[in-house]
């Protein structure tokens, strides 16, 4: 089948099943979340297979085309890669065993392993206790890692609880434990950052009065620490809630006095997401030629690199992230195509990482199809079945408010059979996770 199209797949699919790509993937879906699979499947990897693109379908994909069909990859007319000799290499039937499993299993496993490590942080924290020491302040950093860390891997959804206890025994700790002046700038550093967690936490779940008052407490922490780049963080978390909440004049003076605040930091890449915080008001505000001398001066910074002094949460501002940015930014000023261009970047350029950020960027693609001024439904339905895929993998209010903003966008168009066909599943698998 090199260079050329399965065209045993394409001939299933069109005479047995009778489905145009778009209705296949649709159906694939269906199946695999009637068996608690997670799938990563639209209209596009439907093509893939039968243009020749992908030859051999990785194992999930291939046991739910056998589950549905009933015949071998081979019978589907894939053809499998070449095998390697390796004293290490597995028979298939032990791979579709040991890679099958039950997905709903795998993710109740990965998010016990992080809600443990969560955990033990906390637990190790205790209670208060009058001599403080540098264990005390790892146990802080700690809990804030693992709090990213879940988020990052499956969304914020149950870690408010965590976050909340964590915080509680850091006042604890400052406000009866005994430690030197040292120490104490360092405990209200990393309880300044538990609160920013915290705060990115609660404005994910749109409670935007306690992520004010939480990046409020992270300024008061940054003051007492003397702490700059605290204080830029939170400046920086106040620009995204004014954001959110329709304050587009606050997202741009925050994003500003951050910027003059990080200036000394030495780390360009931050000051790039700086500049992202307020093209982003800029951009909601209409200003189109403020909001591209905003992104042109951080796609100049963030192309001078990382540094050493770049912060450890900034991790997650990776090129994709930057890419995914900028399409927030022509969305706000209704430039829906190169949004939906740069959206579609930035999920690929994730690649296999960060799966909350890419679930919540291909339902970007789905909306900005959407919003545009000739919806493409096939484009909006694909997009839509690409981020169902996402659950209950990736579990975050706001994946879940985007995938009702989809559904609200498609309800006009419910007669159309395959957008009739997607809420049914979008119903079924929001009811589910």
């Amino acid at each position: 089948m090199d260079g050329e199209g399965n065209e045993a797949f394409r001939r299933f699919r069109e005479d047995t099943w009778k489905m145009s790509r778009t209705e296949a993937a649709a159906f694939l879906v269906t199946k695999a979340l009637e068996r608690g699979m997670t799938v990563h499947l639209g209209t596009r990897t439907i093509a893939n297979w039968e243009d020749g693109v992908t030859h051999w379908p990785r194992a999930k994909y291939r046991r739910l085309l056998h589950h549905v069909t009933g015949r071998t990859p081979q019978q589907l007319g894939f053809t499998p890669p070449p095998r390697r000799v390796s004293r290490t290499t597995k028979p298939e039937t032990l791979e579709l065993q040991e890679e099958g499993g039950d997905d709903m299993h795998r993710r109740s496993v990965l998010l016990s392993a992080g809600a443990a490590a969560l955990d033990a942080a906390v637990s190790d924290m205790g209670s208060s206790r009058p001599a403080l020491g540098p264990n005390h302040l790892q146990s802080l950093m700690t809990a804030e890692h693992e709090l990213y860390a879940q988020d990052r891997d499956h969304g914020s959804a149950d870690l408010g609880r965590k976050a909340a206890a964590a915080l509680h025994t850091a006042h604890s700790w400052i406000a009866q434990g005994c430690y030197g002046e040292d120490l104490g700038r360092q405990l209200h550093t990393a309880t300044g950052m538990l609160s920013v967690a915290a705060g990115w936490l609660a404005l994910d779940a749109r409670r935007t009065a306690d992520a004010r008052s939480l990046y409020t407490e992270a300024l008061a922490n940054a003051r007492q620490a003397d702490d700059a780049g605290l204080e830029a963080h939170a400046f920086a978390c106040l620009s995204l809630l004014a954001h959110s909440t329709g304050r587009p004049r606050e997202a741009v003076t925050t994003a500003q006095v951050a910027q003059r605040t990080a200036t000394g930091l030495g780390s360009p890449r931050w000051l790039a997401l700086l500049a992202m915080r307020e093209a982003r008001g800029w951009a909601l505000q209409g200003d189109q030629a403020l909001t591209e001398k905003s992104l042109i001066r951080a796609y100049d910074l963030y192309a001078k690199g990382p540094r050493d002094a770049d912060p450890n949460w900034l991790a997650f501002f990776v090129p994709a992230e930057l890419a995914g940015l900028e399409s927030l930014c022509r969305a706000d000023l209704g430039q829906h195509t190169r949004a939906t261009a740069g959206a579609e970047q930035a999920v690929m350029l994730f690649a296999d990482g960060h799966p909350r950020n890419r679930a919540l960027y291909t339902a970007d693609v789905a909306l900005h199809h959407a919003h545009s001024a000739k919806p493409d439904l096939d484009a909006v339905t694909d997009a839509g079945y690409r981020t169902l895929a996402y659950l209950p993998d990736v579990r975050s209010e706001r994946l879940i408010r985007s995938l009702r903003d989809i559904a609200g966008a498609l309800q006009p168009h419910h007669k159309v059979p395959s957008v009739a066909n997607y809420l049914d599943i979008y119903r079924s698998a929001v009811t589910a996770a």
